[in-house]
């Protein structure tokens, strides 16, 4: 069954080289190789695939998210605002935003968009 075996995220972008400069140049991450679909990069033990499509930034839910240490997000989240992310707010039941960060049940997220519109995601664990 599917339970068995590992999963990728998969994210649709339009340009691939703004992709590349987005990808490893503002968030830092690194790809062990090209593949003939687009480009594979690690992000802490798991791997996650972007590749060129028409679709690209159409999916308007979180398409991505990064689970950061509780005592290192403050300090992932001022790095991304240096490097030029900006972060977005929501209306949602339960959050309390601060500064582009929300807050629930203790734990702390941040959301923002790559070139193409995907939504990514910084939080302090599931």
């Amino acid at each position: 069954m599917l339970g068995d075996h590992d999963s990728i995220a998969v994210i649709a972008v339009n340009d691939l080289d703004r992709a590349r400069t987005f990808y490893e140049g503002v968030l830092g991450l690194t790809s062990p190789r090209d593949v003939p679909e687009g480009v594979v990069y690690t992000a802490g033990s798991t791997v996650f695939l972007v590749y060129p499509s028409s679709f690209a930034g159409t999916n308007r839910a979180t398409a991505m998210s990064f689970q950061i240490a509780p005592d290192e997000f403050d300090a992932e989240v001022q790095t991304l605002r240096k490097r030029g992310v900006t972060f977005t707010t929501f209306e949602a039941e339960g959050l309390a935003w601060a500064d582009g960060v929300a807050s629930y049940g203790g734990f702390k997220s941040a959301w923002f968009e790559d070139p193409d519109g995907n939504v990514l995601n910084v939080e302090t664990g599931v």
